[in-house]
């Protein structure tokens, strides 16, 4: 993307945020059991949605890299992998400020907080490999691997296991019978939350790369 484009995105996604937050507090009505609380998953569905999209990426291009030997695609696979691991942490403290608001206790081994720490612990130690391998080539196909192992635990972590066994966390937007259940206004401010959050996810992870890659290997890798 060039100097213009990027421009034109980093407006489009700060009037995106604005129309959002504003959505959120002035339109959005309390919700049923949870009043105004209801107003944080604005913020806590998004960020688990990118963090769960950034490991799936991370292993899409921990793939592309076994097959080419791309540095780029190593480069897009590491740095996807931390921003998910950085929106997983937000989504952990927007959860523990909800539970706090909610049930009286930031903490209680609930199973999708319970879950969702097992997640923490299998990105940070992504991280602890990839910067305990010296050579670039060793450590880019070793963390490649274990990208894509590591992505195998999410869905079982986040949609499988936390749904087995009786939890304190509200339902999800998707319910049980296949279903949505949310007012037509908080589901169409949530759409766009949504877009929100997926767009800054691709805008700090390729502007991140972008800067990592000298030019002369991204005007290569691009060709």
């Amino acid at each position: 993307m060039d100097i213009r484009g990027d421009t034109l995105l980093q407006l489009f996604i700060g009037i995106l945020t604005i129309a959002v937050l504003g959505a959120v507090f002035l339109v959005v009505p309390p919700a049923e059991g949870l009043g105004d609380y209801v107003r944080l998953a604005f913020f806590h569905i998004p960020v688990a949605w990118v963090s769960v999209l950034a490991f799936l990426m991370s292993a899409w291009w921990a793939a592309a890299y076994l097959r080419k030997g791309s540095q780029r695609a190593d480069a897009l696979s590491a740095g996807s992998a931390k921003l998910g691991l950085i929106f997983v942490l937000l989504a952990t403290v927007s959860g523990a400020i909800f539970s706090k608001m909610t049930w009286g206790a930031y903490w209680n081994w609930d199973p999708r907080q319970t879950t969702i720490f097992v997640l923490l612990l299998i990105y940070g130690a992504y991280l602890t490999l990839r910067s305990a391998i010296p050579g670039a080539e060793r450590r880019a196909r070793v963390t490649a691997v274990y990208a894509l192992f590591s992505f195998l635990t999410v869905p079982f972590l986040v949609f499988i296991i936390p749904r087995l066994y009786f939890s304190l966390h509200p339902s999800p937007v998707i319910n049980g019978s296949g279903s949505i259940d949310m007012d037509p206004v908080m589901l169409a401010v949530l759409l766009a939350a949504l877009l929100d959050a997926t767009l800054i996810y691709f805008w700090l992870l390729f502007r991140g790369v972008r800067r990592q890659l000298p030019p002369a290997k991204r005007q290569e890798e691009s060709a």
